[in-house]
């Protein structure tokens, strides 16, 4: 009997230990089934259904609608959809689950408001709750979902203004079509959506749509009767003016008072002119003095330099206009050189400025020394590389061509380069994550492919292909800047034929594919990230290549591993293998696609 007792006590024992051990996992396990519970409307006939209880694992018992991570074996994914769940959302029971990641409640009859406790689940990157009931207000709390990517809130009876959901640098995504949101649409990243995952329509916004809008289509802002400006057909009215808001009226004593004020006023304004006309006139002097010194024209707002002989030769020689910049009507050649210009940098081919017309237009200029080339074949090849022409190419303007000198015109690009990007930059209107990167390999792929495809039988490549040379347009989309225009092409023609000049371009785009994955910008030498590349690899310690943001952004590691084979590729030591940039355009948009599919998959 004592036997017996002892026995008892010590199996009671262990199994306090073995439920102390596994404690913090019963919590979680106790707290998804009262979250389901009250979710529910503790409607045990679905609780059955889908096998949730405590006294199971969701993981190894197989919880119906739970998705886990294998590797840490704990709750990743939670997809209830159209299963007629009819409660509330118990956001403080649900984020107890410390890795989900993703919860889909999609097509139910969920009622209530979204709590500001969903904010606890601090490691959500997919939230999917359109087509139910939910209503009130989006809580600001959502701001706080900083690893947020995609975010439904469709097809439900949300009302009230947005929170500031621009705040989170990461989404990708925002569906909130069919409610009754009103106020101002905030000024998201929209870049980083695409045409299929935002959509506002069918609300009671109201304003002027944010910059950016109008790359998403109108689909994405109609239903909105207070909404205007692109890509809707309905502009928005001009600001008030000045006198508009003129309208008080001052009694005869104020009036005079007012007078007093103004004469004052007046008396300080002269004595200020006075003193800034004095100063105006030391200073002149010295400033003409310092744009004597500078050499190179490299004065804030000196003019483009340009020699004496060439100067002359502007009686007889013209500007090429290819098509009108911005506003202008006109553009000539004298204006050019006459405007403020300011250098951007110097490199072996040649000077960059940065020149403001006096419309306020600004045009980029590239002054182009000693190109090797003829002043009749190299009109020929800037006509020939504008008859081409690509989305993801920045065309040229205007140029001048002359035995001595070349100028190349471009509208200026305010966004600025890849390489700032790369160097630690940072744009309110996008964000430098994966499928940013991915974009951006994709458009410079497109557009380097199909410059290849019309130009390499004249034996036209790019030449001088590298990340600051990759320029972002207004929407932050990829455009290749100088193409053509280092006579290095044609001798690399000459050499090896056409194949030479593409082969050049492959190992370049290659380089960028390395300086996207890593982060790293090249600084001295291209081959040399390459070499270090390899040489990672080698130790198959791949993934000490990718760029630390990309891995704790939550970059798919089998989508960077793939674009990195296509970049080790490019930049193979021998030029043949070098696959063709229309290969290289079909790998690099393969991964993209796949990417997608794989981003979809996970959401549930």
């Amino acid at each position: 009997m004592e036997w017996s007792s002892t026995l008892s006590w010590l199996m009671s024992l262990l199994l306090l230990l073995i439920c102390s051990g596994n404690s913090e996992e019963y919590a979680v396990r106790l707290s998804l089934v009262g979250f389901l519970q009250v979710l529910s409307g503790n409607d045990t006939g679905i609780i059955e259904k889908l096998g949730w209880s405590a006294a199971t694992d969701p993981c190894t018992d197989g919880w119906n609608g739970v998705t886990c991570n294998n590797r840490t074996s704990s709750v990743y994914k939670i997809k209830l959809e159209e299963l007629g769940l009819r409660g509330t959302i118990d956001a403080g029971r649900l984020c107890q689950a410390p890795s989900l990641a993703a919860v889909s409640l999609l097509h139910n009859a969920i009622r209530g408001e979204i709590p500001p406790e969903i904010s606890d689940c601090g490691r959500l990157t997919h939230l999917y709750l359109g087509g139910n009931s939910l209503a009130g207000s989006l809580p600001p709390s959502l701001t706080l979902l900083g690893n947020l990517k995609v975010l439904d809130v469709s097809d439900n009876d949300f009302s009230g203004e947005l929170p500031d959901l621009a705040k989170i640098s990461g989404l990708v995504g925002f569906l909130a079509q069919n409610n009754r949101l009103h106020g101002t649409i905030p000024t998201f990243r929209f870049g980083n959506f695409d045409r299929r995952r935002f959509n506002v329509s069918n609300n009671l916004f109201a304003g002027p749509i944010p910059p950016g809008g109008d790359r998403l289509d109108q689909t994405s802002f109609i239903g909105n009767p207070g909404l205007c400006g692109k890509p809707l057909p309905v502009a928005c009215p001009p600001s008030p003016s000045k006198e508009d808001h003129k309208s008080l009226k001052l009694s005869r004593e104020k009036a005079i008072m007012f007078s007093g004020y103004i004469a004052l006023g007046l008396v300080l304004f002269l004595y200020v002119t006075y003193k800034l006309i004095h100063r105006k006139k030391r200073t002149k002097h010295r400033k003409i003095a310092d744009e004597k010194i500078a050499s190179d024209g490299s004065s804030v707002k000196s003019s483009i330099p340009w020699s004496s002989t060439e100067a002359s030769a502007t009686a007889t020689s013209s500007l090429i206009v290819l098509k009108r910049p911005g506003t202008m009507t006109d553009l000539k050649f004298d204006d050019l050189l006459k405007a403020p210009a300011e250098s951007l940098g110097r490199g072996r081919n040649g000077s960059l400025y940065k020149v403001t017309m006096a419309d306020g237009t600004c045009l980029a200029v590239k002054r182009i020394r000693d190109c090797g080339t003829s002043a009749a074949e190299f009109r020929r090849r800037m006509e020939r590389m504008d008859m081409a022409g690509h989305q993801n190419v920045l065309p040229a303007v205007a140029f001048h061509c002359s035995t001595q000198e070349k100028l190349v015109v471009y509208e200026y690009q305010r966004n600025g380069s890849l390489l700032s990007l790369l160097q630690g930059r940072q744009l309110d209107c996008v964000a430098f994550d994966w499928s940013y990167r991915l974009r951006v390999a994709a458009g410079v792929a497109e557009g380097l492919a199909a410059m290849h495809r019309e130009l390499l039988a004249d034996g036209i490549g790019h030449g001088n292909l590298k990340s600051s040379n990759i320029l972002l347009t207004n929407v932050m989309d990829p455009c290749i800047s100088e193409y053509g225009l280092v006579a290095d092409s044609r001798s690399v023609e000459k050499a090896g034929g056409g194949s030479a000049v593409a082969a050049a371009d492959v190992h370049a785009f290659g380089i960028i594919l390395l300086e996207l994955l890593t982060g790293k910008p090249v600084r001295n030498e291209p081959s040399e990230l390459a070499r270090w590349v390899n040489s990672v690899v080698r130790e198959e310690w791949t993934v000490e290549v990718f760029d630390e943001a990309l891995v704790s952004g939550g970059a798919s590691e089998g989508g960077m591993v793939q674009l990195l084979q296509v970049a080790l590729r490019c930049v193979h030591p021998s030029p043949a293998a070098r696959p063709s940039m229309d290969h290289v355009a079909a790998m690099v948009n393969t991964v993209r696609e796949e990417e997608d599919e794989r981003s979809d998959v996970s959401e549930p």
